[in-house]
Formats: structure tokens, sequence, C-alpha cells
């Protein structure tokens, strides 16, 4: 969003989801990459739809030039080239393709593959994880009473939606199943767990962007070239959020308490 914004595209953030960076790199523990500057000389996995931009900022971190000092490829919607062993590391989200992964046999053991066998780079822990997942609108469009209402009140249900998703975990699972059961129940438990561990706690409430967090995205974005000049404030607004929140007495918009639970994986589409 911020280096839309910085090519002229009027866009807003209304409502920060996520409160943490779900995106890791990960390589096979026999490999020699144990940390961002053992990426030279590799070919890495990315999807180059704006997830490119914390492994971006991770080389530039370690002075890797992504265009002579490492091979950057598409990565599929699926995790077929780094279970194939075509790409020494791979981007994967912990929700969606780290369970691809740990879903998978393991031809060596005829077991799932296990974290154990996974060396795994966090951008958190790098200090170069950028804010993810927020709801946006332009500009133009929040402009008009008609259209707040309207943001308001969408905001409401989709914030109520994902209170419903951690307090009734087994339901949503079973919502979620019914109407597309291709991923299998485990894969889905997998991904709701590894959802809600990226949105609660929101000690400031689900939704509500923090502006510590906002300014560390922004200053990586400027200090290793994903944005050209620095990032105005105007880029959220959290107005309509808190209005949102206001309405939502009947239930916990924080989830302080929150605790992740225990998932299995079993096999692809179990």
């Amino acid at each position: 969003m911020l280096a839309a914004r910085d090519r002229g595209v009027p866009l807003q953030a209304i409502a920060q989801v996520f409160q943490y960076s779900g995106m890791r790199l990960i390589s096979w523990k026999k490999s020699t990459i144990r940390r961002p500057a053992d990426l030279k000389g590799k070919t890495v996995a990315v999807w180059f739809a704006g997830n490119e931009f914390e492994l971006l900022a991770t080389l530039a971190k370690y002075r890797l030039d992504p265009k002579k000092d490492l091979t950057l490829v598409p990565a599929p919607l699926n995790m077929d080239l780094f279970l194939e062993h075509k790409v020494d590391a791979s981007a994967a989200m912990t929700y969606n393709e780290l369970a691809q992964v740990l879903e998978t046999i393991n031809p060596a053991t005829g077991s799932l593959y296990q974290l154990s066998d996974l060396n795994i780079i966090d951008f958190n822990t790098e200090g170069t994880a950028m804010l993810e997942d927020r709801v946006i609108v332009t500009e133009n469009w929040i402009k008009t009473a008609q259209n707040q209402d309207i943001a308001v009140r969408f905001l409401r249900a989709s914030l109520r939606g994902w209170i419903y998703c951690r307090d009734h975990p087994d339901a949503a699972l079973k919502i979620v199943l019914k109407n597309g059961p291709t991923l299998g129940k485990s894969h889905q438990d997998w991904q709701l767990n590894e959802i809600n561990r990226l949105i609660w706690p929101s000690p400031l409430g689900i939704g509500m962007m923090n502006s510590n967090r906002w300014q560390e995205t922004a200053e990586i974005s400027m200090r290793y070239g994903v944005i050209k000049k620095p990032a105005d404030r105007s880029a959220y607004d959290n107005q309509f959020v808190q209005k949102a929140l206001a309405s939502l007495k009947d239930v916990d918009t924080k989830g302080l308490g929150w605790k992740p639970r225990t998932v299995t994986l079993l096999g692809r589409g179990q």
C-alpha cells in the first residue's frame, strides 16, 4: 500500500487487522542457509505481489543485491518448487505454505516433514517485518458521509467476524469446511490458529493501527528502498474503526487473554 501511495495511488488504510507479519523464509535444515547473509548465490522463490518487500528489505539490510548476489524467482501458489528442491529457499506464510510443507511426506522417513527439518528466517526477528492485511479504501471514496457510514458498518461486521472466529474456532471451522472442503480439516484448523496468532492480542482493539508499528513499517520501507519518499501519516485513519469498536460493547475486542491451541497437521486434504 505504501509503495502504491509512493507512486501516486491515493490508498488509505482504515483498519489494521494483523498485528504481526506472518511471512517467513524457509530452507531445508541440511542447507547452508542459517541467516539472510547465507542467501548469497542461492535461488529464492517469493511472490511478487507486495510480499517481496519484506525480503527485499532484509537483503538490503545484509547488503545483498537481489539482481546480482542471488536469484529471485516467482513463487507459485503452492510449495512444489521448494518440495522438489528446485529452489534453495522459499517464502512461506505461517498459516498456509508452511503447513503445506508440514503435511507432506518426507520420502526419507515415510512420515510427515517436521519443523525440525527446516531453517526458518523470521522477518519479525530480523527487524524487517512489515504490517500485513488491512482494510483499504481510496481517499476520494471515504470523503463522503454516505461512504463513511458504509465503512463503519462494514468494519463492525468484519471485526465481529474475526472475534467470532477467535471465540468459536470449532464453529468457524465447520463453516469454512462446508463452503470450501478442499484443503481439509487439519489444514484449515492450522490456518485458523495461525491467523489468530497474527491478530491477538490487539491491545488497542482489533483493527486499530498501532502508530509505532506503522512508523516502523514506513521507516523500513524508506530505508530499504521500497518507497522513495517518506510515507505520510495520512496513509491511515483510525477514526472509522474506532467508531466500529465503540459499537461492539458485547464482545471482547482486544483478546488479551487469548492463547493459541495445539494443532496437529495430517496429510494433504485431511
